[in-house]
């Protein structure tokens, strides 16, 4: 009996460290959420990472030069770290794979990234090798993109091991207008 109550228990715990959220939702919210059209040109974002324990241990900058050709996407970032330490450049290719999916590659994600487009609303998941402290963990990211205005979007991720959320990364993300 005392097996079958510490089961349950560790069933239940662990259910509440997961993220479930429903992208249909947000299928008839605007507006429109369109990452080709955000991301062609410059983007300035800020954003945070923070532990289990909602300890901020990360704040960083990126400067993401975005490039649009023959349909596909492609997201220069250059991250620079006010607190903390972590990747300084990364290249994502983003390509559509069908009406409201898409798929992209960046040389530090292992395998392929899936994404999911719905009203103002995009998932993106992927897996990486996040270097912690000398130490390497393959984890999992569950992006949620939301767009507020056709220039500026907050991006949600939960970082994941074992199915379980061990951080979370806020950035806001701001498209800079093309100066003529």
């Amino acid at each position: 009996m005392l097996k079958i109550i510490t089961v349950l228990l560790l069933t239940i715990s662990l259910t509440g460290c997961g993220v479930s959220i429903d992208a249909n939702k947000y299928q008839n919210t605007t507006p429109q959420f369109d990452p080709f059209q955000f991301f062609d040109g410059k983007v300035k974002a800020w954003g945070i990472v923070q532990n289990r324990s909602g300890d901020m241990v990360q704040r960083f900058t990126v400067d993401i030069e975005g490039t649009v050709d023959s349909g596909a996407l492609t997201l220069d970032e250059v991250f620079n770290y006010e607190v903390g330490q972590g990747i300084t450049h990364r290249v994502w290719k983003i390509t559509v794979k069908g009406e409201t999916q898409l798929q992209g590659s960046a040389g530090d994600i292992l395998g392929m990234a899936k994404g999911q487009l719905a009203g103002n609303a995009m998932r993106w998941q992927y897996e990486m090798e996040l270097p912690v402290d000398g130490t390497s963990y393959t984890v999992q990211f569950d992006d949620w993109i939301w767009a507020f205005a056709d220039d500026t979007i907050i991006n949600r991720s939960y970082i994941k091991k074992f199915g379980i959320v061990m951080a979370e990364v806020t950035i806001f993300m701001q498209k800079i207008p093309n100066k003529m």
